[in-house]
């Protein structure tokens, strides 16, 4: 059980990776020239942020309700910059991978596995 637990936490780790590689490939999109690099590199620390202060474990402004939320708006906002970069595929497949793993990571085993505080 707690094999398939540390499992499920590295897959959503793993998530959160992509989500962040997500956002700089829309920044990448969005901006040009210079701005390309620039978004590329500022839009996936502006996420990583984010779910710092706001989705991690330990996050110092998360609670109950506001690290759901934010969950759902980084990996939801990640797909659709996905999708706006021209990458549909790879935009439906992290919003699918994103509800699968996360809800595993609601079981009480797995929940049971992460340091809270």
């Amino acid at each position: 059980a707690a094999a398939f637990g540390w499992a499920v936490l590295s897959l959503v780790f793993l998530d959160e990776v992509a989500a962040a590689v997500a956002a700089g490939v829309w920044g990448s999109h969005v901006g040009r020239g210079a701005g390309a690099v620039l978004l590329a590199v500022a839009v996936p620390l502006l996420v990583v942020t984010v779910w710092w202060a706001f989705a991690s474990p330990r996050a110092p402004f998360g609670g109950p309700v506001v690290r759901p939320v934010v969950k759902v708006l980084v990996f939801g906002l990640a797909s659709l910059g996905l999708w706006h970069a021209g990458h549909p595929t790879w935009a439906l497949a992290l919003l699918v991978f994103s509800v699968v793993v996360n809800a595993f990571a609601l079981l009480p085993s797995v929940r049971a596995l992460v340091p809270s505080g």
